[in-house]
């Protein structure tokens, strides 16, 4: 597991403003629910501006509502039904889906990335209503949130991490999040970390979110709250990945996964099927309601009978490599322009999309000849509430609606989309019956940039379209400006990244350096002082080090170290961090570990170094390593008392000859004395 995301390098990222973010009445609701003395009727009224996120909100509260209940009816009910921290978090969620539904990195398949989204989100929601292991409402934001590293990615780096994605599918390629490190500073699961954590969610589903793909590396204590909710979440993934597959070896993989979770969390397996099943219709009608094009779901009876998990250790066989691939991440195929069926690397000129709302179908039609004679990709509307939402999802360049308008009028249909980030960018050109001045500053006060009078004249409009195509070709220029600064400053901030790195990076081992791990284990000692929680840290000293050096030459020494270095990267804990502090000298923070766990660990490295010997010249080089354990009692004042109790145990080890591991807090109840473990 990867370090988190410092803060300084993600309020860089969070500064460029192209990080995705709630827009509009979802920015109001979030800020709103951080107030104290919100009101649910203040609330309700913000919420009730925005029709499609209404019935979404809804629809969650009934997924939610027992069977003996009344069906919520009212967003004041939804309200009251899911709470204020998972209306905030819900809200969050459906922002970004209704405004990151697309975008400019071609190799990532928007589409697939919220449909397995929504799937996991279903999936942890029933569950959690199963096993009772954290709110059902809670857990569904989460699971709608639990990628959103990898859409963050694809919106701030579009070009290269579209190159990311291609290089990654690649036979024989590295891992993807390795790739991600290697090309951005970060990888898409420490982005996700601290993207939930600057919008509020609680530590417990960040930790969870962070260890779902790789659960065994998880330090959660079985039994406990935490594990409990990482459990659901795995098995979350599970079924929003069976889902999605259209490959039967993988989905019977993914079924003993899901099968061995639901054992551990005391679900049986005809139980788990039956959710499943559930799972799947709802997430056809989840699918159908937000317009996202899905596969059918297989039946989960068919996969009861997937191969079996060990008793022992409840472990799923590995994965076959599909289970690996990204949610967002497409073949390596070439990318297909939206409007014109051609293969990325053709040049194209981009398509101008026009939206037409207007309930009369004579209207419709003028509108449209004019448009198409000026090569215009133009689409229809009937009504305001259809043409918000054409709005939001097409993302027109110029939009022509009429002033009056069946289910929202086209003042009100202005000013809500121009309360959006896509809003803000079409040209909109309001139709009436009445010229007078009037209606003119009515028109330009709701937002609208342009006014025409009714009947049409097509000469007119042709003109007014003209004088729109200008405005938008300027609005178009400045974006690419922007975008060329905005990939500038990217491009800067990792190279920014990669200095940081830089400066606590060991050149010659590649373990983070003597600063790094101040700074570290004063993180990890003040959240173990927080929480009441168990760290410890050892000191790792090379044994004859200085007398390898003076015999052999300092290259044979610094053979002997990146030779230890990889003894102890491949013994560690995932959890576990290491930093070379001094010339000989290794110091590993444990967080979550006490003593006995502690010295178990620190005897694993001990072997591992004790294994190695180098060849220089004739002779060969033994390589080993006096260990000092301790872990943080509640008579330490501060770090420095901690590591003082490590050396100390690294000492005693010395003394009582070399390649061994020590503490100075476990004593032999026999004789009293500080032993060697």
């Amino acid at each position: 597991m990867s370090p988190p995301l410092d803060s300084t390098r993600f309020e860089q990222i969070r500064a460029s403003g192209d990080l995705p973010s709630p827009k509009g009445i979802a920015l109001a609701v979030i800020r709103l629910t951080r107030q104290q003395d919100v009101s649910t009727a203040e609330l309700a009224r913000v919420i009730g501006a925005d029709p499609a996120f209404v019935g979404r909100l809804i629809k969650a509260a009934n997924g939610l509502v027992a069977f003996s209940r009344r069906p919520v009816a009212s967003v004041h009910e939804a309200l009251m039904v899911l709470g204020l921290p998972a209306v905030r978090t819900m809200v969050l969620g459906f922002s970004l889906l209704s405004h990151y539904r697309r975008g400019a990195c071609q190799a990532f398949d928007y589409n697939r990335f919220w449909s397995i989204s929504l799937a996991r989100a279903l999936a942890a929601q029933v569950f959690a209503e199963r096993t009772r292991a954290a709110p059902a409402d809670e857990l569904f934001a989460v699971g709608l949130l639990g990628s959103v590293g990898e859409l963050a990615l694809a919106t701030l780096y579009p070009a290269d991490y579209a190159a990311v994605l291609e290089g990654a599918s690649k036979t024989g390629a590295a891992p993807l999040l390795e790739l991600e490190r290697v090309q951005f500073a970060m990888d898409h699961r420490e982005l996700t970390g601290a993207m939930l954590e600057d919008w509020g969610l609680p530590r417990i589903f960040i930790d969870a979110v962070a260890h779902a793909r790789d659960p065994e590396e998880s330090h959660l204590a079985e039994g406990s709250r935490a594990r409990r909710v990482l459990q659901v979440l795995v098995a979350a993934r599970c079924v929003a990945e069976i889902c999605v597959s259209d490959d039967n070896t993988a989905r019977s993989a993914l079924a003993v996964t899901l099968f061995a979770e639901g054992a551990r969390l005391g679900m049986e397996r005809e139980c788990i099927v039956a959710d499943c099943e559930r799972i799947a219709a709802l997430w056809a009608e989840w699918g159908r309601m937000l317009q996202l094009e899905q596969p059918g779901a297989p039946c989960f009876g068919d996969l009861v009978e997937a191969g079996p998990v060990t008793a022992a250790t409840g472990r799923a066989p590995a994965a076959s490599p599909a289970r690996a691939r990204s949610p967002g991440r497409l073949p390596a195929t070439p990318a297909i322009t939206e409007a014109t069926g051609t293969t990325s690397g053709e040049p194209v000129a981009p398509v101008q999309r026009a939206l037409i709302v207007d309930d009369e179908a004579r209207t419709r039609a003028g509108l449209r000849a004019v448009l198409e004679q000026a090569h215009y990709e133009v689409h229809e509307a009937g009504d305001g509430r259809e043409g918000m939402e054409l709005a939001l999802e097409l993302q027109p360049q110029i939009m022509i609606l009429d002033w009056n308008l069946p289910e929202l009028d086209g003042p009100d249909l202005v000013r809500s989309l121009r309360q959006t980030r896509i809003g803000q960018a079409i040209y909109m050109i309001l139709l009436t019956h009445s010229d007078d001045d009037e209606h003119l500053v009515a028109a330009f006060e709701a937002g609208a940039d342009d006014f025409i009078a009714k009947p049409l004249r097509p000469r007119v409009l042709g003109a007014r379209l003209r004088a729109g195509q200008r405005v938008v070709r300027l609005q178009q220029e400045v974006e690419r400006e922007h975008e060329e600064i905005r990939h500038f400053a990217s491009q800067l901030a990792v190279t920014n990244r990669r200095l940081h790195e830089a400066a606590l990076t060991d050149a010659l081992t590649g373990f983070p350096n003597r600063r790094y791990a101040i700074d570290r284990v004063q993180q990890e000692w003040s959240a173990a002082q927080r929480w009441g929680r168990p760290v410890s840290c050892m000191i790792i000293d090379l044994d004859n080090f200085k007398q390898i050096n003076d015999t052999f030459g300092h290259d044979v020494g610094d053979e002997v170290l990146r030779s230890a270095a990889d003894a102890l990267r491949g013994a560690l804990r995932g959890q576990d961090v290491v930093c070379r502090t001094g010339g000989d000298e290794f110091l590993a923070i444990c967080p979550e570990t006490d003593l006995d766990h502690a010295l178990s660990c620190a005897e694993r490295l001990r072997t591992a170094l004790d294994s190695l010997s180098l060849q220089a010249g004739d002779a060969r080089v033994a390589i080993s390593a006096s260990i000092g354990v301790a872990m943080r009692e509640h008579w330490m004042p501060d770090v420095d008392a901690l590591i003082k109790q490590a050396d100390l145990g690294a000492y005693l080890a010395k003394q009582k000859g070399r390649n061994r591991v020590a503490t100075v807090q476990k004593t032999d109840e026999s004789s009293g004395v500080d032993t060697v473990a």
